[in-house]
């Protein structure tokens, strides 16, 4: 069956608990490729990760408490905004991340919004975007495990920071799990693939 037991999944709770990562993080996959196992020359050799973040009013304050969290993991952090609690459109904010993603700038994606839904239509929008809203441990190991997402999308009025840095934590530490679910990514991107080549 296809999905991940509830032993892998505490068992991968268990170690980021303890601050040790399942195992080395997967390669970060192209998105210039049809296939998500090669890797981006310019991100992969490097040690420390760059993560893109942003987010709308209504995730301001949660961004604002993530940002030291993640430094504190070990990742440089590109804060995309917004810088305020003044209403904004996440549209623009989930644009601004996704296409930090898409060239290369940084290597993973947080957004944040009320929900975390709309936010992740926007970024998967862009070419070469796998976003997963993502609202406990086991979506944000298996967005990973299985469908090698590279933007992780937040609702701010869903979670508590606690649970927020559990779901990232776990996100950023398990690896993409390849073999069955390489060949399933890569038909996601063809069906982009499609597309684009239409337009």
């Amino acid at each position: 069956m296809d999905y991940i037991s509830e032993t892998v999944i505490r068992n991968i709770v268990q170690k980021v608990l303890v601050g040790t990562s399942p195992q080395k993080p997967a390669p970060y996959p192209s998105i210039n490729s049809p296939s998500a196992s090669e890797t981006k020359s310019d991100l992969s050799s490097t040690t420390i990760k760059t993560i893109a973040i942003g987010s709308d009013h209504g995730g301001f304050e949660l961004k604002t408490n993530l940002i030291p969290f993640l430094k504190e993991l070990g990742y440089s952090v590109l804060d995309c905004g917004t810088s305020s609690k003044e209403a904004v459109d996440y549209p623009d904010f989930a644009f601004a991340v996704a296409d930090k993603v898409r060239l290369g700038t940084a290597n993973y994606g947080i957004i944040i919004d009320g929900a975390g839904i709309g936010s992740c239509m926007a970024a998967n929008k862009v070419p070469g975007i796998r976003a997963a809203m993502c609202v406990d441990y086991a979506t944000a190991a298996n967005s990973r495990e299985h469908n090698n997402a590279n933007v992780l999308t937040l609702g701010a009025g869903l979670l508590g920071v606690n649970q927020v840095k559990l779901i990232v934590k776990t996100w950023l530490e398990t690896p993409f799990g390849g073999g069955r679910h390489a060949s399933r990514v890569d038909k996601i991107m063809e069906i982009e693939n499609k597309f684009l080549k239409e337009g």
